[in-house]
């Protein structure tokens, strides 16, 4: 049987069971995911049949290949030095210039209950397989892998090159991307919404007539331990002039203290044009894990903050040698930093990573 013919049949299928409740065939969000995923969705799904296709088995080989690869080094690893070194967390992680990998921040910060996640990379549309057409659902699944290529090979994304194969695709944007690593997490996705924030910073249902300058998707799920927990994807320009007014910080302060995380931030914060975002961080922030393309280390005064070095001294990179940072390296000399045996950000080989692990040293982060 021709994959036409075969999908021809489970269309009229799906009809003959239901002809006047197309809309109840709708798969839930949970499905939806780990169909993306390459994980079978549940025998009741309409997605279920369409796991018979060899696209569809193909695409999962792949899936759980590269998962296995990347659980092993550095995700496993990740969660061991987090489990080691984060003594203390808060509810909320901020994750700024993330793009969508939600797999380091849950790996780093699993305790967390609500993610804020912040970048350019639009979101796309909530996906809906079943009214898909066959051409644009499976075959937008060879996108989807290539699209997460380099953050499952290299721990970060290229922005521009998951651009143009997300863009080629049905599956656009990010919310595919964060579908399959909330699935291969081993999250449990129960609602999904677009939002936007508004001038107060209060969290306001998809309105596209309404301004705002941080749009996004809000994804509620539960883990492992059934707690429910909240993922914003924001869509926001976080440089000085732009979040002045958009109500984003607005939002994040509504949020309370929170832990902080940075890796391949192209190294904005260390220039002029992103003060806002990084004072607010270093006000805000109870912890703070980046690699050496977050916020500069001058900026973290040792007085109010207990630092600790991990890894390799970064030196300079060919590609943003404005995140050189020679004060640093006293936390590297007399066997200061800490080990480090996970690869990750833009220098991603084991052996050459680095971490600044800062914590606090007041109890608590007032508002500032």
């Amino acid at each position: 049987m021709t994959r036409l013919v075969f999908f021809a049949a489970v269309a009229l299928g799906f009809f003959a069971l239901a002809p006047n409740a197309y809309a109840a065939e709708t798969a839930s969000v949970d499905d939806t995911a780990k169909f993306l995923a390459g994980m079978p969705p549940s025998e009741s799904s309409p997605l279920f049949a369409l796991t018979k296709d060899k696209t569809w088995q193909q695409h999962a080989r792949t899936m759980d290949k590269a998962f296995a690869t990347v659980e092993k080094s550095p995700l496993s690893q990740i969660r061991a030095w987090s489990a080691a070194n984060l003594k203390s967390h808060q509810a909320t992680l901020f994750y700024m210039f993330s793009g969508p990998d939600f797999l380091f921040a849950d790996a780093f910060f699993p305790q967390a209950t609500t993610y804020v996640m912040a970048g350019l990379e639009p979101t796309g549309d909530i996906p809906d397989l079943t009214k898909a057409r066959r051409s644009s659902g499976i075959a937008g699944l060879g996108h989807l892998e290539n699209s997460m290529r380099t953050l499952l090979s290299l721990s970060f994304f290229i922005t521009v090159d998951m651009r143009e194969k997300l863009n080629e695709s049905a599956l656009r944007g990010t919310i595919p991307i964060l579908y399959v690593f909330l699935a291969r997490s081993g999250k449990q996705l129960r609602d999904v919404s677009m939002v936007y924030i508004d001038g107060q910073g209060d969290v306001q249902p998809e309105d596209k007539k309404a301004r705002s300058g941080a749009r996004g998707v809000k994804i509620v799920f539960t883990a492992a331990d059934g707690r429910e927990r909240t993922l914003y994807y924001l869509v926001t320009d976080l440089s000085d002039a732009s979040i002045k007014s958009s109500g984003f910080l607005k939002f994040m302060e509504k949020l309370g203290p929170a832990d902080s995380f940075h890796k391949s931030a192209s190294y904005l914060m260390h220039g002029n044009n992103f003060t806002r975002i990084r004072d607010f961080v270093v006000a805000r922030s109870a912890t703070v894990v980046q690699d050496d393309s977050g916020i500069p280390y001058r900026f973290f005064n040792e007085k109010d903050w207990e630092l600790q070095a991990f890894g390799r001294f970064p030196e300079a990179m060919e590609l943003f040698p404005e995140g050189y940072q020679p004060k640093f390296r006293d936390l590297f000399r007399k066997d200061r930093a800490g080990k480090l045996d996970f690869g990750i950000g833009y220098r991603h080989r084991a052996g050459e990573s680095n971490l600044l692990l800062a914590v606090r040293k007041a109890k608590s982060v007032e508002a500032r």
